[in-house]
This record gives C-alpha cells, sequence and structure tokens, in this order.
C-alpha cells in the first residue's frame, strides 16, 4: 500500500510543498544574482503595497464576484442533471444524454473560449444574428465588461456540468432501492422521493463538493480569464490571478506578484477551514 502512495506523494512533495521555499520572496526583494537566501527583508511592504493600490478592491471584486456567480449558478446544475438523469428509465436516452453532457468537459479551454467568441461575435455571431433578426441592434458582449462575468460562467457550466454530475450520479446509485419501494407503497409521488431520499442521500456529497468549492472562493483560474480578457472589458475581467501575472511574470516584479499570490492563498484557506468547521457544526459531514 505505501509502494502504490509513494508516487502521488513523491509529486505533492516535489511540486506543492518543496515550492513553497519560495514563498519567502514575499516578504523580501528579490534579487536574482543574490538568490532567495541572500535577498533582503522586507517585511509587508509588498503587501502594504497591493493594499494601497488602486486595483485592489477592483481585483478583489471582480475575483470574488466571478467566484460567486460561479457558486450560485454552477454548483447546483450538476446537482439537478444528475437526478434528472438519474430519473429516466430509457438506457438509451440517458446514455446519450450523458454523452452530449460530458463531451464539452474534453474540449480545451482554448476551443471553448473560441467558440464563444465566434457565437457572440457582433457581425457574424449566432446571438446577434437572431438580435438582429427581432430588430434588435448587435450587442459587442465581449467589449463590455458588464457582460463578462455572465458569459465567463454561463460557459463554464455548459462545458462542465455533465462531468461534475458524475460523482452525483455515484452517489445516487449508493441509494438502498428498498427505500424508493417503501415510498411508493406508502404512495411517494416521483418528486417527493426526490426531495425525502435522493437528495438527502446525496447531501453528504453536496457539503463536501460545497466546502471545496468554496476553499476555491479566491482561485479563480487563469487561463480562460486571460483569453477572454482584452483591454476594453478589463474593468469586469481582471482578478487577482491575471495580475500577477502581469506584474510578476511580464512585470519582472517577482517579490510583489509573490505577496498577492500569497494573500489569495491565505484567503482562500481561511475559507477553507472556516466553512468546513461551520460544516461539522450543522450537518457532521466535514472534510476532517
Amino acid at each position: 500500500m505505501y509502494a502504490l502512495i509513494a508516487p502521488v506523494m513523491l509529486y505533492f512533495v516535489v511540486f506543492h510543498y518543496w515550492p513553497m521555499y519560495g514563498v519567502q520572496i514575499a516578504f523580501k526583494d528579490f534579487i536574482a544574482t543574490k538568490g532567495i537566501g541572500g535577498s533582503p527583508w522586507v517585511g509587508f511592504k509588498h503587501f502594504e503595497r497591493f493594499f494601497d493600490s488602486y486595483f485592489f478592491w477592483r481585483l478583489v471584486k471582480n475575483t470574488l464576484g466571478i467566484s460567486l456567480l460561479e457558486l450560485v449558478v454552477g454548483f447546483p446544475v450538476p446537482i439537478v442533471l444528475a437526478l434528472m438523469v438519474n430519473e429516466v428509465r430509457s438506457n438509451g436516452f440517458k446514455r446519450f444524454v450523458q454523452t452530449v453532457t460530458y463531451a464539452p468537459h474534453f474540449l480545451s479551454t482554448v476551443v471553448v473560449v473560441g467558440m464563444v467568441l465566434m457565437f457572440l461575435s457582433p457581425t457574424s455571431g449566432l446571438v446577434n444574428m437572431a438580435v438582429k433578426a427581432f430588430g434588435g441592434e448587435p450587442i459587442f458582449f465581449m467589449t463590455e465588461p458588464g457582460w463578462f462575468k455572465p458569459i465567463y460562467v454561463l460557459s463554464g457550466v455548459w462545458q462542465q456540468m455533465g462531468w461534475s454530475s458524475i460523482i452525483y450520479l455515484a452517489a445516487l446509485a449508493g441509494i438502498d432501492p428498498q427505500l424508493h419501494e417503501a415510498a411508493r407503497v406508502d404512495g411517494a409521488s416521483r418528486l417527493q422521493r426526490i426531495w425525502h431520499i435522493n437528495l438527502p442521500g446525496i447531501r453528504p456529497t453536496i457539503v463536501i463538493l460545497l466546502i471545496l468549492n468554496i476553499g476555491t472562493l479566491m482561485g479563480v483560474g487563469f487561463e480562460k480569464v486571460f483569453l477572454m480578457q482584452n483591454s476594453l472589458n478589463m474593468e469586469g475581467s481582471d482578478v487577482i490571478s491575471t495580475y500577477v501575472y502581469r506584474s510578476g511574470i511580464l512585470g519582472a516584479q517577482y517579490s510583489f506578484s509573490a505577496a498577492v499570490g500569497l494573500f489569495n492563498s491565505v484567503i482562500n484557506f481561511v475559507l477553507l477551514l472556516t466553512v468546513n468547521r461551520i460544516a461539522r457544526k450543522v450537518n457532521q459531514v466535514s472534510l476532517w
């Protein structure tokens, strides 16, 4: 057993724990020629600079706005999809629905963003062609900051809802069929059985995944945001990960960007601990 788990442990040690040694540059003025150990300590200088910067509240607002919208819209959809698929009696139709909903997950982020840009094009996009057919004016979706968050979240829901529903379908498969048989005998309708048997049966799974989702609330991914971002929608699309890229990689401000990234990670860690503790007290279900 230890031999089987050794490669996984080695992966986490090498790629997740060992790099933490470099986190100390967030508290230093990193100088490449002196290395991490030889660079001078500056305390919380870079954190103070970030908190006092013009971009701070915009970055926090956009990061939290996208994450909360993803949580509110994207988290319940796989649950509803799993409940609906579980009620389908035709195996052929069930396999068809699962194939159609799983397929987008295997598309790369670049392909998904390319499809979004094509569909929302103000000149040839299907959406704007429909808008013009009803007498409306073309909408420049990708250049208006207000449209960025809905487009980002809804395209993500479309791409991931099928794949995310797999774990709920597995949990539903573990529910004792005798509970449903007894409910049928008592005259319970299908909706009543879903509400009183299926949902309580998958509640531990829902709680665990909710904790994990909230634990990454400040961790909006870089790639998709970066691909959808442009100078015109920056007001609504600029998040912490893209700011770290601009300041750290492009601007070569390694210490400053490390401080911003560390701040982001600490907030996620605190959220994870808080939500886990609340879930353990309320539902007696938690990660630990």
